[in-house]
């Protein structure tokens, strides 16, 4: 995999994408890896976008919890400066 600084990733942008088909290529920023670029597999690019149902039902399920009962009305009425 090659790394790429960010000025010559953007000055050779087409041979960055080229570099891509054929392994991720990593971007750095300030000397440190930031990015990674890499090309999109073809299995992925044919398959349906998910709807927020499916999403959410891949998401890992939170033991039960109650929800404190809320108190009635044991607040202080607002101080409005009236005497």
């Amino acid at each position: 995999m090659k790394s790429w600084a960010v000025q010559d990733a953007k000055a050779r942008f087409s041979e960055l994408l080229r570099a891509a088909d054929k392994a991720p290529q990593t971007i750095t920023y300030r000397g440190q890896p930031a990015y990674e670029i890499r090309k999109i597999d073809s299995v992925l690019q044919g398959k349906k976008p998910m709807t927020l149902v499916e999403a959410l039902k891949l998401c890992p399920t939170v033991p039960e919890f109650e929800l404190p009962p809320r108190g009635g009305s044991h607040r202080k009425p607002p101080d409005f400066g009236e005497d």
